[in-house]
């Protein structure tokens, strides 16, 4: 239950930060925290960020992010108090766009089944 909480803080934080703080001209402006899993032991934490934009933007917030973690971790620091404040690790989160994809591909199939069309 605890964990669940620190999850979903670290997760909205990391996420204000990044919208409000970080400067890199490589973070995409639509870069949004999808989900956070900090360890029990608050040393490190996972952070989920999906990117709208085609795999080179997202390559290039990646790199961007990764750059700012240092800037993130300081500020995620002063914002919430934590016994230790994790190294953070930003990992992309194919699931919208695997979704997005997957849905494409339904509205393809109706339509063909629509018009009669095999």
């Amino acid at each position: 239950m605890k964990s669940t909480m620190i999850n979903s803080e670290v997760m909205k934080t990391v996420s204000e930060i990044i919208r409000g703080e970080v400067k890199d001209p490589r973070v995409a402006p639509v870069t949004s925290v999808t989900d956070a899993e900090v360890t029990t032991d608050l040393k490190y934490a996972t952070i989920y960020v999906s990117v709208l934009g085609d795999d080179e933007q997202s390559k290039k917030t990646l790199l961007g992010l990764k750059s700012s973690a240092g800037f993130i971790r300081k500020e995620l620091a002063r914002r919430l108090n934590l016994r230790n404040t994790p190294e953070l690790k930003f990992v992309l989160d194919e699931s919208l766009a695997y979704g997005m994809k997957m849905d494409k591909l339904i509205d393809e199939v109706i339509k063909k089944d629509e018009t009669g069309n095999e």
